[in-house]
C-alpha cells in the first residue's frame, strides 16, 4: 500500500460521524420536545372545548360570554387535573420504591430468585455456597 492509499483509509469519510459526539439539540432532547408537545396540544384542546362548553352553558342562561369568569374556571380545572396526576406519579414512584425498601413479596421473590441462581453457579464450581458468610 501506499502511503496515500493508508493515509484516505485512515480518514474518516465526510459522511461519517465520529463515534462519540454530542447529539444534536433536537435528537439529544426529542423526548422532552415530544412530550412537550402532546402537552400543548392537549392543553390547548382542553381550553378550546372547556370554552365551548362554557359558551353554551351561558347562552343556555341567556348570559353572553365572560373571560373575567371562564379563565379562573379554566385554570381551576387544569390545577385539578394536574393535581390528580401528579398525586397518581408521586404514589407510583415514592410508594413503589418504599415498598421496594420495605420488602415486599416481590422484591423478596426476586432477591430469592437471584440467590439460588448464585448459589448453583457456586455449587457447579465445587463451591459450598452455606460456607460463604453473608457479611464477606
Amino acid at each position: 500500500m501506499t502511503e496515500r492509499t493508508q493515509s484516505s483509509a485512515q480518514q474518516p469519510k465526510a459522511h461519517e460521524r465520529p463515534p462519540f459526539r454530542k447529539p444534536g439539540f433536537s435528537r439529544a432532547y426529542s423526548f422532552a420536545l415530544v412530550t412537550g408537545a402532546f402537552f400543548l396540544i392537549s392543553w390547548c384542546g382542553q381550553f378550546i372545548f372547556q370554552a365551548i362548553s362554557f359558551g353554551n352553558e351561558q347562552a343556555e342562561h341567556g348570559q353572553s360570554f365572560d373571560w373575567a369568569e371562564y379563565l379562573p374556571q379554566f385554570m381551576a380545572s387544569t390545577l385539578e387535573n394536574w393535581q390528580s396526576e401528579f398525586l397518581q406519579l408521586i404514589w407510583q414512584a415514592a410508594g413503589l420504591a418504599m415498598l421496594y425498601f420495605w420488602g415486599s413479596s416481590q422484591s423478596k421473590e426476586s432477591d430469592e430468585r437471584i440467590e439460588a441462581k448464585l448459589d448453583a453457579l457456586l455449587s457447579e464450581r465445587g463451591i459450598d455456597p452455606a460456607s460463604l458468610s453473608r457479611n464477606t
